[in-house]
């Protein structure tokens, strides 16, 4: 029986270097958004890269002013809130010296190329959204019942952390156990970190239920992933997702994923029939 590999043409003595290279090529250029491969990640990161550009040269003032109106405060929620829920996440908070940034681009790439662009804008939304009135309410309520001034109403709160956050956690229940235990750690310590420093009590407790809210969400994207892919994340499933230009392919996407769904029971071939490289797992 013919054994595949993951080498799908062999190469001749004297040419093994310049394989590893062209796996790289490869390999890198699905780690970024693509107007083809991820619409969602890539419009809206030039949306992001315009409204950083327009903070950094504008006038100041203008500048000040704009920020101020697409602030999601408890002022702006009560009186206009469709309008500064999304206005505010047009927004870097450090523009594009930020690593929100880079982070957006790898995190919603990754996310984008498993579940297609619907589903991570609505993951994207449900973070940011929740996380926003689940911690400008309190403050509405506090002003109310007398325990804050009315100053806090006042206040500057826009970007996109809490929708990249809910993205992450998202993410981590697409990957293998060990990744995602890696993932899960490194953010969940940072924002641990944040909430012991009380440096900004509000946001801090928004990053934490954004992570949460997308872990929530492992369950349905697994099964959306699931149909997507036929049954699991295959190469075939990353393919469409990056269009065969230059993404994720063949064996390379099979590391670091979830493995397919198994079949009912009784269905299974032999041990002798499968994939040689799935019976070691």
């Amino acid at each position: 029986m013919h054994q595949r590999t993951d080498r799908a043409v062999r190469t001749e003595p004297g040419e093994g270097p310049a394989a590893p290279a062209a796996g790289r090529r490869r390999w890198w250029p699905g780690l970024l958004p693509t107007p083809t491969g991820t619409p969602f990640t890539f419009g809206y990161l030039l949306v992001l890269v315009a409204t950083s550009l327009f903070m950094e040269y504008a006038d100041p003032g203008t500048v000040s002013a704009v920020l101020h109106g697409s602030s999601t405060d408890v002022a702006h929620l009560g009186e206009r809130p469709l309008l500064v829920l999304v206005a505010s996440a047009l927004w870097v908070v450090g523009g594009l010296a930020s690593p929100y940034v880079l982070g957006f681009a790898l995190v919603l790439t990754a996310l984008e190329r498993r579940i297609g662009g619907w589903r991570t804008a609505g993951v994207f939304l449900l973070g940011h959204v929740v996380a926003t009135l689940a911690t400008e309410i309190p403050v509405g309520l506090s002003v109310v019942a007398g325990r804050l001034p009315e100053s806090s109403l006042h206040r500057l709160d826009y970007g996109i952390s809490f929708g990249l956050m809910a993205s992450v956690g998202a993410l981590a229940g697409l990957l293998t156990p060990l990744p995602r235990i890696g993932v899960l750690g490194a953010v969940g310590a940072m924002v641990v970190r944040d909430l012991v420093e009380l440096g900004s009590p509000l946001t801090d407790w928004g990053h934490l239920l954004a992570l949460l809210l997308g872990v929530a969400c492992w369950p349905l994207l697994r099964r959306a992933v699931a149909r997507r892919g036929a049954g699991g994340f295959g190469a075939g499933a990353l393919g469409r997702g990056t269009g065969g230009r230059g993404g994720l392919g063949g064996d390379a996407v099979l590391r670091g994923v979830v493995p397919s769904v198994r079949a009912p029971r009784g269905t299974r071939p032999p041990a002798t029939e499968r994939d040689p490289r799935r019976a070691s797992r």
